[in-house]
């Protein structure tokens, strides 16, 4: 199955070119919310911002 025949990952109707890899502008703005309200998620335990920016400074010495 090539890019231009897979279909849009939120309503399965098939992609334009001027939105890939959505179908519309609506599909894009539906993805996007999905991300701003944490619906997408990587499995495994919660980042800790703290030890994160912990590490960054132990790489930078």
């Amino acid at each position: 199955m090539t890019a231009k025949t897979k279909p849009c990952p939120i309503c399965r109707k098939p992609r334009v070119e001027e939105f890939h890899p959505f179908c519309s502008q609506r599909c894009r703005d539906r993805d996007l919310a999905r991300w701003f309200s944490d619906s997408y998620t990587v499995p495994g335990p919660p980042a800790d911002p703290e030890e994160i920016a912990q590490e960054s400074w132990r790489e930078q010495e």
